[in-house]
């Protein structure tokens, strides 16, 4: 203590300095962390109305494209793997093309057992009818003799007993070529079974199987094995929250543009208002957006030209026409 002063007070001398450094060092820490309020162009354009509908009554809805078709999830019939898959996303199918191949060999082995069957069974029935031809020719013979004691009577009855068992042996073989060919048909099927084929004309949209996996018949929470759908056109089902479904005027054609992008908007065509009020599905992530609500679907299809612009899947705005008030 004998560097400083005998009247150096610390209070008054160094604490003020200490208070002044903190408040300027506070300053500077609060100043650091104010937002950035400069203003800029927003990062998309925000969905507005345009042309008629600018000025006149209209109803503002969120949807989805999707095919005309709507999607349509393919699936198997048959368990096993997957031997060939004959699509890939992005190709156009005609009905009943081969979209993917499973194991044929077991069915295909059950096929050429039937046919071996049917083969025995013909076999089977030109051979009876060839005994009951020659046992009826014996019985022919022996009535067209004038004298009955020509003929031992233990003769004629061989003859005949020969006949009926030809006969019975012939109706049997025809049983075993019934057999045979149901047999072969239900085979036939089963290969059949297992190519699956396009349900309709269509695009292929997903594809989540590979040559040597395993498909099942059982349901469950996994992709579909083939997502398809007719994409021309596409469609749009878009969601009208109940407070303004009676106000949307049925028929009108709507405004649509993809989510983000309303520069560049489109004209759909009506083509029908879904019978069934729904619970609420699409969502657009708005923080005021409700989904405690039920929602009227209505289906438009977009334009031709709009193929490059709206895909499968992707989400829309859209503005519907509305019906006018009384008093308006």
């Amino acid at each position: 203590m004998a560097l400083l002063p005998d009247d150096f007070s610390f209070s008054r001398k160094i604490l003020p300095v200490l208070a002044l450094v903190g408040l300027i060092g506070a300053a500077i820490f609060i100043w650091s962390g104010l937002p950035d309020r400069e203003l800029a162009e927003p990062e998309q354009t925000p969905l507005t109305a345009t042309g008629e509908l600018a000025n006149s009554p209209r109803v503002a809805g969120a949807g989805v494209v999707e095919p005309s078709s709507e999607i349509i999830d393919i699936g198997t019939s048959l368990a096993g793997l997957v031997t060939q898959v004959a699509v890939k996303p992005g190709d156009f199918v005609a009905q009943g093309q081969a979209l993917f191949v499973v194991d044929e060999r077991a069915a295909r082995a059950h096929l050429r057992e039937a046919n071996a069957a049917i083969g025995e069974a013909r076999a089977a029935i030109a051979e009876a009818q060839s005994a009951r031809t020659t046992a009826q020719r014996q019985l022919d013979l022996y009535a067209a003799i004038g004298d009955p004691a020509a003929v031992s009577r233990s003769e004629v009855i061989r003859a005949e007993g020969d006949a009926a068992a030809a006969t019975a042996r012939l109706e049997l073989a025809r049983t075993r070529l019934a057999a045979a060919e149901a047999a072969a048909n239900s085979a036939q099927t089963e290969l059949n079974r297992l190519t699956v084929r396009a349900p309709i004309a269509g695009e292929i949209l997903e594809v989540n199987i590979r040559p040597g996996e395993l498909v099942t018949t059982m349901g469950g929470s996994g992709d579909p094995y083939i997502r398809m759908g007719e994409t021309r056109p596409l469609h749009i089902r878009i969601d009208i929250d109940e407070d303004d479904a009676t106000r949307v005027a049925l028929g009108k054609n709507a405004v649509v543009s993809p989510r983000g992008a309303a520069d560049r908007r489109v004209e759909a065509t009506f083509v029908r208002a879904e019978p069934l009020v729904v619970p609420k599905r699409s969502l657009t992530n708005s923080a005021a957006e409700r989904v405690d609500v039920r929602v009227l679907q209505l289906i438009y299809a977009l334009p031709d030209n709009a193929r490059g612009t709206f895909r499968v899947g992707q989400q829309v705005d859209a503005f519907i026409p509305a019906i006018e008030a009384q008093g308006e």
